[in-house]
């Protein structure tokens, strides 16, 4: 689900720190959205995150 179709964006795994310096781990998710786009002449729901949004790597259908 968190991953983008176009440019492949994905869950990032790290360790959080705290000011104590315990360590434990956390997660970065994309901000992915569900669009509607044109894929291959056809409408169809993707996910993208919103970087391939803004940068018009997604092709939005009306």
């Amino acid at each position: 689900m968190a991953k983008c179709d176009y440019c492949g964006k994905d869950v990032a795994f790290g360790i959080k720190v705290s000011h104590s310096h315990r360590r434990s781990n956390r997660t970065w998710k994309p901000n992915v959205r569900r669009v509607k786009a044109v894929v291959n002449g056809q409408v169809k729901h993707v996910y993208a995150c919103t970087a391939c949004l803004r940068s018009g790597k997604v092709q939005r259908a009306v």
